[in-house]
């Protein structure tokens, strides 16, 4: 995947990781950024920021409805869809007592919106015989978020239906890369780190907390290469292989780091 001239498509796009791949792909000479988010007034300043070749829309991207417009206005409008980045994305904080709403909305929204962009942009990437789809799946899909149940299930499942893709569509020439960081410098880090949640503390004591700029960098990289799985920290992919070769000694490693961590109590305020 060479950006330049491509077209491409961002969710989750008002902030973080989404705002900057835009910046980045932008710089790389994208023909067209697309942002779309909830936060209309958010996504509209992220794209003024990155200039002409962005574009900010008002989309949520758990209604399929919303998503199919969003691909169809933008085929309309610059004639096809390069890159999907199906990349919005909400933490829980909770276990396995969260309210049905909370795992109705973390599936809706961690898999669900990249089934819904999936199945809006393989058409007319199929019919032009190329596209890449790029589906944010965080290091607990090929980990645990230790502290978030709904979290590390529907990530696991965006990695199960990224995977699934790649090898369905990969000899139609679709590229399908799943873009995993562990610790990354956003509000959802920040915030749960303030009220010293425990996940979020796993997270800050397992690696380098990046900034969403470095895991852009990564992701230009591990697209240029079309890489499947994109590690951001090169880390994770030693943690996944101690944890596919022992299982049960990686889980006594991480049960260690919780008790470690919850015996020296929540950070000072």
């Amino acid at each position: 995947m060479n950006l330049t001239d491509r077209v491409v498509v961002i969710t989750g796009g008002a902030g973080g990781i989404g705002a900057a791949l835009a910046r980045r792909f932008a710089a790389e000479g994208a023909a067209a950024v697309v942002l779309a988010d909830l936060d209309a007034r958010a996504t509209a300043a992220v794209a003024e920021a990155v200039g002409p070749v962005a574009r900010g829309v008002a989309v949520d991207a758990a209604d399929e409805g919303q998503v199919r417009d969003l691909v169809a206005d933008t085929e309309r409008r610059y004639g096809r869809i390069d890159l999907f980045c199906a990349n919005a994305g909400v933490a829980t904080g909770v276990g396995i007592d969260a309210p049905d709403a909370d795992w109705d909305r973390a599936w809706r929204v961690n898999v669900l919106a990249h089934v819904y962009a999936a199945r809006a942009v393989l058409p007319g990437m199929l019919a032009r015989g190329g596209g890449h789809l790029m589906h944010t799946c965080s290091a607990a899909g090929v980990l645990t978020a230790v502290g978030d149940a709904p979290y590390t299930a529907t990530k696991h499942a965006a990695v199960g239906l990224a995977e699934w893709l790649a090898v369905t569509y990969r000899d139609q020439g679709i590229r399908v890369s799943a873009l995993c960081p562990q610790g990354v410098d956003t509000p959802m880090l920040a915030d749960g780190l303030a009220t010293g949640h425990l996940a979020a503390r796993v997270i800050a004591a397992s690696g380098p907390v990046l900034t969403p700029d470095q895991v852009a960098d990564a992701a230009v990289a591990g697209l240029a290469e079309e890489r499947f799985l994109i590690l951001p920290h090169p880390e994770v992919a030693g943690y996944a292989l101690r944890r596919a070769q022992d299982p049960d000694g990686w889980q006594a490693g991480l049960r260690k780091l919780v008790r470690r961590l919850r015996a020296a109590g929540p950070p000072p305020a």
